[in-house]
């Protein structure tokens, strides 16, 4: 296979910490890598069942994580979610539809998803609960569980595009669907422009977002949240999010480790769609960008709508990141410009 995996387990790394079983929730290497032996599609194919899977075996995810993130092994990680350093915005004639930020956020001494003990998700999500009735003003909001959840509940979120669900191969190889769907839920504010998962590919994933262009609005609230669920979070338990001088904060997919942050904008670019998507995927390249089509989002596919979002979490600060993505989109919609000329649009 091509996985990094296949690439950075050598035998002689195997045999020195194959028989390690972590002390948070007995985590092995094998267990780690079960998706890079099952499936032959894996970029990365290797997931941490606890903070510790990080230390005890990291001979194999310190190669992949360097070669991965193209780090260096000396490199220290350094956080910033001061939205106040946020240069300019989104321009206002940019066609974006909507605006998203999300990090994961996993709390110290729990396991993390592909190892975490049924008790421990039981109370993580206990922990959580508490600690989200505690957030106030615009961040106030409900906590639902998935277990036992009413059908008029669940179709609402559906139709908010808010439900995690299960069914994914990749999840369920890496042991993250297990005791489905006991211990998972949904948070949302009244407004539904900020959201946490609890106990999916991470024990939180925090949401902000919003329709239009305004990012530097949504990384403000983004930054807000995080501190209001971390300070609620130490207040019930004492605990704090887990957070490596080395590898920020830590995740259970190594690919999201440092900032856990993904920035996008669903942007129509009609230019560049004429102009071709191998080219755009080039420029976004050069841009540290990264697009995706959008399938299915409310409001029709036009066939040029693209989620633009950074392509990098570690090495660089939150701050940097969601730079990075405003300059790009804006620079992709003023090139766009110029394309809709040229083909006479």
């Amino acid at each position: 296979t091509h996985s990094l995996v296949a690439k950075h387990v050598t035998k002689a790394r195997w045999d020195k910490v194959k028989d390690i079983k972590t002390k948070t929730c007995g985590f092995t290497l094998a267990k780690a890598c079960a998706c890079a032996i099952e499936f032959d599609n894996q970029h990365c194919g290797i997931y941490a069942g606890d903070w510790d899977s990080y230390k005890d075996f990291a001979e194999v995810f310190d190669a992949v994580i360097q070669d991965y993130h193209g780090i260096s092994a000396t490199a220290k990680h350094t956080s910033d979610m001061d939205a106040s350093k946020v240069t300019g915005n989104i321009n206002k004639d940019v066609p974006v539809h909507s605006t998203r930020i999300r990090v994961g956020r996993n709390i110290d001494g729990y396991g993390l998803s592909p190892g975490i003990t049924k008790q421990q998700r039981i109370d993580v999500e206990k922990l959580m609960s508490n600690a989200l009735t505690k957030l106030t003003g615009d961040l106030a909001g409900k906590y639902y569980p998935l277990a036992g959840m009413d059908e008029t509940v669940r179709q609402q979120l559906v139709d908010d595009h808010f439900l995690f669900v299960n069914g994914d191969r990749n999840l369920t190889v890496a042991g993250m669907e297990r005791d489905w769907p006991e211990g998972r839920g949904i948070f949302h504010n009244s407004a539904k422009t900020f959201l946490l998962w609890v106990n999916e590919e991470d024990q939180t994933r925090i949401i902000s977002m919003q329709q239009g262009g305004d990012v530097k609005g949504v990384f403000e609230r983004l930054a807000r949240g995080i501190k209001a669920v971390g300070d609620s979070v130490k207040a019930e338990s004492g605990k704090e999010f887990a957070l490596s001088e080395q590898y920020g904060y830590i995740h259970s997919c190594p690919t999201n480790l440092g900032t856990g942050m993904r920035a996008s904008v669903h942007v129509d670019l009609p230019g560049w769609t004429k102009e071709g998507v191998d080219k755009l995927n080039a420029r976004c390249e050069v841009l540290c960008v990264q697009p995706r089509g959008t399938r299915g989002e409310s409001g029709g596919q036009t066939g040029c709508t693209y989620d633009i979002s950074n392509k990098h979490r570690l090495g660089y600060s939150e701050v940097q990141l969601v730079q990075v993505m405003i300059d790009g989109v804006n620079t992709l919609w003023k090139e766009d410009q110029e394309w809709q000329k040229k083909h006479g649009m």
